[in-house]
């Protein structure tokens, strides 16, 4: 003869279920924060004066940075090899960047065709740079290359897993 379900032993196993899946929960958020902190180690960039700021590599030997363009949330990832910021198309649709004139252009990836536009401000830790050119580009990366045409301004020096970015004030 089947006896009752006791009411007790019930919410005993609801809340081990509810404990479990709490657990899961919380493993699953941190690991994807740990994640995210291997990738993109410069979430807080590090400033030590008003002209200097330090940056991490991530575990591939990247510099990314999170910043602003427009006063919208990006992240960066320094490319000295660029000679302009190169926006990817889905980050230029998402901060309503304008695509002005077509370009043809040769990438790593082959011949592409590539978008003018223009930044109204860039910003990185409390750097802030002005009307900027850039390129918007057929891409799947959230990543914003940030290239040559911004990094000018600055002093990198690179000394082990650590970059130092100082800000070169223009001569008078």
């Amino acid at each position: 003869m089947a006896q009752p379900s006791d009411p007790v032993r019930r919410t005993g196993r609801i809340m081990w279920i509810l404990a479990w899946g709490l657990s899961l929960l919380l493993l699953t958020w941190y690991f994807n924060q740990r994640l995210l902190r291997e990738h993109n180690p410069n979430q807080q960039v590090r400033v030590l004066d008003t002209h200097t700021v330090v940056l991490e590599q991530n575990r591939h030997g990247h510099y990314l940075a999170s910043g602003a363009i427009n006063q919208q949330p990006v992240v960066f990832l320094l490319d000295t090899g660029a000679t302009q910021m190169a926006v990817p198309q889905a980050v230029a649709a998402r901060l309503e960047l304008p695509a002005g004139q077509a370009l043809p252009l040769s990438t790593a990836a082959g011949r592409v065709t590539g978008y003018r536009t223009r930044i109204k401000s860039l910003s990185l830790g409390p750097f802030t740079l002005y009307d900027l050119d850039a390129v918007i580009m057929p891409s799947q990366s959230d990543e914003v290359l940030l290239g040559m045409n911004a990094l000018r301004h600055f002093e990198l020096v690179q000394r082990g897993e650590r970059m130092t970015i100082t800000y070169m004030a223009p001569a008078p």
